[in-house]
């Protein structure tokens, strides 16, 4: 006789179960190990039964060798493992060790564990005394930092420290978005989903892009537009100035190119060595190149060079 363990994600309203589950669910009698399980509501209003007892793996187990049962397992992810663990070692020590079988209620879809970290930030936000007093000005610093550790983990092509460093980019936009009181995460991802899909017609709606130019075409008409509803006239609208000098000198030639200024604009910007910078950033781009990682490479050796030297003894 099999043991069933049916699974849920804390992650999924509850009662929204895989029709799998159902089945399982009414296959034998059901236990589970709290009188609090949000699924129990749902199983009753199916007419489903379930026995509340104190998990006891070893005797599930001796159980399960004679009759089929359903184990309804504990939303807590930890919780359940432990259970599992239990019962597979119990049911190894038997003669005749029953089938376990695990059935999937629900599953997360991607994305699932961003509400993870909503749920840890409303709870840091109330609890936590260093959480409660900052405000958007506040996390700035933070914000800053953790953008740039996520470009040094990509500069360094060090994949395994992006996925952590990308994991406290993203706390810092849930931290902002639970700060503001006149919206929250959901309209934060509401506004960028929108955006993306009017930005993407080629995608989602029926006008045709069949290479990059084209949908760069696509994507700067559409801005365009999106200036003159909003009354922007200039291309130059929503280019960050606080960004570091060299991004922004090739942001605006990037943006001027592309609505056609003549190119004579660029030349004799500024005085000194104001002027140099610009002239270089300018022909950094005309040779496809990024002026700020290229400066940056070049801090990189540096630094190594000074490191060497130190280690050499000054």
């Amino acid at each position: 006789m099999p043991l069933i363990v049916v699974t849920t994600s804390p992650r999924v309203a509850p009662g929204l179960l895989s029709h799998q589950a159902w089945q399982a669910l009414r296959s034998g009698p059901v236990l589970t190990g709290s009188a609090a399980h949000p699924q129990l509501p749902y199983l009753a209003e199916a007419g489903i039964e379930a026995e509340v007892v104190e998990p006891d793996p070893p005797a599930l187990a001796r159980r399960a060798v004679t009759e089929t049962v359903v184990w309804l397992a504990p939303v807590s992810e930890r919780e359940a493992e432990d259970f599992m663990r239990g019962v597979g070692h119990a049911a190894v020590a038997l003669d005749e060790p029953p089938v376990i079988e695990v059935v999937p209620g629900s599953y997360d879809l991607p994305g699932a564990r961003v509400l993870d970290l909503v749920g840890v930030m409303d709870r840091l936000r109330t609890e936590c005394p260093w959480d409660r007093r900052q405000t958007h000005e506040t996390l700035v610093p933070y914000l800053l930092e953790e953008a740039y550790e996520v470009l040094e983990t990509i500069e360094q092509g060090d994949h395994a420290a992006l996925r952590e460093e990308l994991g406290d980019l993203l706390l810092q936009v849930v931290f902002h978005a639970r700060v503001a009181e006149s919206f929250d995460v959901d309209d934060v991802a509401a506004g960028i989903v929108e955006k993306l899909v009017r930005r993407h017609p080629h995608v989602f709606g029926s006008v045709r892009a069949e290479s990059a130019e084209e949908v760069n075409a696509n994507w700067d008409a559409i801005k365009a537009a999106e200036r003159a509803a909003k009354g922007r006239e200039s291309v130059l609208e929503g280019v960050p100035m606080g960004q570091p000098a060299l991004s922004l000198a090739a942001q605006l030639l990037r943006r001027a190119e592309r609505a056609g200024a003549p190119e004579s604009l660029a030349f004799a910007v500024g005085q000194g060595v104001a002027r140099e910078l610009f002239d270089l950033v300018r022909r950094a781009a005309e040779a496809g190149l990024d002026a700020e990682a290229e400066l940056r490479g070049a801090a990189r050796s540096y630094r190594e060079r000074v490191r060497t030297w130190e280690s050499a003894g000054g």
